[in-house]
């Protein structure tokens, strides 16, 4: 059996931003390795075009970003596969098959995939079944066209790569031994039989994350100016406005985006550790170790931003590096089904992995928003053993936000010389469930937390608006409804500090317009004074409210779109103007979508189809973008 597993070896890859695209590359590398393959799951800039040919199968996933473009740990790959002196038919030894992640609410869905997949094959790599592809808004989420597609390819590598005489693949009701396991930093930790665990009452200590900062590969020291809640404290929304200085110039453009990475809380890390009978060995030193002797050293662990060598515990791991506060997917419920003896919990967690009762998932987990730590204290019979803890558990992943201030100096940083001030709009995810359960989100729950002078470790990306200082001589539409308005406000500061550098543009052909929609005028229009003062100011920017709830009949921002569709017009048409769209990615860029089309047919005396094509020749054309979220 060694010697056909030897032969038989699988490379997984995956371009994720967000890490869904990632949760489908472990699900496909658990396929290959039932169907008795090696496999290695990476990220597509870790590998080059050589290794490709080194694999019998080459299976990717990949989500689209912005404006079509490939997520920032694939554009290395891209790059190398892009490259003119590679010759027709080089990749014609790769079979593989590919499976994109997007959303249709974006103009350009699952593009990137689409890239990639096409350049594949024009270099002659041959898929062997048809290409994937998932909606973000599909009801069911990934997993409504992903389980279809992962049946269909799992015939296809059967067919293709039919299993040695004699040799079965490994059924999905056996175990899969990880790469890494967890164990004692030092033997002599391990707990004796019936040592006696001495609670200590945390009653007086405030349930809040330590202040330490988290190691972060290319993470900026960060320090916390101020935390402002902007809404009222009577109003249904907490949203904070947070100032951070970034230590260090750290240049960046209107709709980049800084990524701050969440700590789990005392209580629930604390709840963990009582549901699995961990709190003996807690805070008892532990480190990774190679399941077998066959593990490379230079594997991947199954936790981010964690080194071979490091030492760590139990509750660090549950605090820093694990989100035992997500909706678990299909594989979870496999595992823990190997963990309890209990016949109906068993059973129960079986009927979950099941593709027909995909839509009784669904309702479990997914509508409620029901937590992995809310399943383990339901299902109580389970007991996970800690070693294996990294492979049950998916990482805790930073959370992405756009920045919401253009690029200025923020204040001197004790002994560390200038700094960089960055401002985020962030909205606190709490609410309430239809089982009427309290859901707070991770990050935002640990960033209402941030006190002034508070250290944390960011880390820095470009976004995909493409704002660039050459683009002054025309006028930009901005529709940023709620949050979305963040990226605006960068945006607007942005163009009157250059102008204020190149005086030639102090005469714009045409104001600039924003359009912003909320539900209150006195709840949560964001920015209002300063928005207010900048019109009165005379600046070359106007601004157009929509307040749903202010009046019997609601306003959206697609009905102050309309109603100023002659301004939108000449600014896009007659002054070759850009549109950018930011905001919630649901219904809304579909209506906004609409209501442009609506304004260029009148304006622009065109058919529907007329309107539509010449909105499809904005986006081709990079002037009209969109980031959503």
């Amino acid at each position: 059996m060694g010697d056909a597993q030897s032969l038989r070896r699988a490379l997984v890859l995956y371009g994720s931003e967000t890490g869904n695209a990632q949760d489908v590359a472990e699900e496909l590398g658990r396929l290959a390795e039932r169907l008795r393959f090696d496999t290695e799951v990476a990220e597509l800039n870790a590998v080059s075009l050589k290794q490709l040919l080194q694999h019998e199968l080459v299976l990717i996933s990949i989500s689209t970003t912005g404006q079509g473009h490939l997520p920032p740990n694939s554009q290395v790959f891209w790059k190398a596969l892009r490259s003119a002196r590679l010759r027709p038919g080089c990749l014609q030894r790769v079979r593989f098959a590919s499976f994109g992640l997007g959303d249709t609410s974006y103009p350009k869905y699952n593009w990137a995939h689409r890239k990639l997949y096409n350049r594949l094959v024009q270099l002659g790599a041959q898929p062997i079944c048809d290409r994937g592809e998932s909606d973000e808004q599909h009801p069911e989420g990934i997993d409504g066209s992903f389980l279809p597609w992962t049946t269909a390819l799992r015939d296809s590598i059967l067919s293709e790569y039919p299993l040695p005489e004699g040799i079965e693949s490994i059924p999905e009701n056996v175990l899969l031994t990880p790469k890494w396991l967890l164990d004692f930093a030092d033997t002599n930790d391990a707990p004796q039989e019936n040592s006696l665990v001495e609670t200590v009452s945390n009653d007086h200590v405030p349930d809040m994350p330590d202040q330490e900062s988290l190691e972060i590969p290319g993470g900026i020291a960060a320090k916390v100016a101020s935390n402002t809640r902007l809404t009222p404290n009577t109003h249904w929304q907490d949203v904070r406005h947070l100032k951070l200085d970034l230590e260090g110039p750290h240049p960046y453009a209107p709709g980049d985006v800084l990524t701050i990475y969440p700590k789990n809380f005392p209580s629930d890390v604390n709840q963990f550790l009582t549901t699995m009978d961990w709190l003996p060995i807690a805070d008892k030193p532990i480190k990774f170790k190679p399941s077998s002797s066959s593990v490379s050293s230079t594997s991947r662990l199954p936790v981010h931003n964690f080194l071979p060598t490091e030492t760590t515990t139990l509750r660090r791991l549950l605090t820093n590096h694990l989100d035992i506060l997500s909706i678990p997917r299909r594989s979870f419920f496999a595992q823990l089904a190997h963990y309890t003896n209990d016949e109906f919990h068993k059973n129960r967690l079986m009927e979950f992995t099941d593709p027909e009762y995909i839509d009784e998932l669904y309702d479990y987990t997914t509508r409620p928003r029901r937590s992995i730590l809310e399943v383990l204290h339901e299902f109580d019979s389970v007991k996970i053993p800690w070693q294996r803890l990294c492979s049950i558990i998916p990482s805790l992943r930073g959370r992405q936000f756009s920045i919401a201030s253009a690029m200025t100096e923020g204040t001197a940083m004790e002994n560390q010389g200038p700094s960089t001030r960055v401002e985020l709009l962030i909205a606190i995810v709490k609410y309430k469930t239809i089982i009427k359960r309290l859901r707070q989100g991770v990050a935002t729950r640990y960033i209402s937390s941030f006190t002034p002078g508070q250290k944390i470790t960011v880390t820095l990306s470009r976004g995909g608006l493409g704002v660039t200082h050459n683009e002054l001589d025309r006028p930009v539409v901005m529709i940023g409804p709620g949050t979305g308005v963040a990226p605006m406000r960068a945006l607007t500061q942005q163009r009157l500090l250059w102008r204020k550098e190149s005086p030639q543009h102090n005469n714009p052909p045409a104001k600039d317009l924003l359009f912003f929609g909320c539900r209150n005028a006195e709840s949560d229009y964001f920015f209002r004074h300063e928005w207010e003062a900048l019109v009165q100011s005379g600046a070359p920017v106007d601004v157009f409210t929509a307040f749903s709830r202010d009046q019997r009949q609601k306003v959206y921002v697609q009905d102050v779109l309309r109603q100023q569709s002659a301004r939108v017009y000449d600014a896009v048409a007659r002054k070759n103007g850009i549109i950018y769209l930011c905001g919630s990615s649901g219904k809304m860029p579909q209506a906004v979508r609409e209501a442009l089309i609506e304004g260029f047919q009148e304006h622009g005396e065109l058919s529907r189809e007329g309107a539509e094509a010449y909105l499809v020749g904005l986006e081709k054309g990079g002037r009209y973008r969109q980031e959503t979220w």
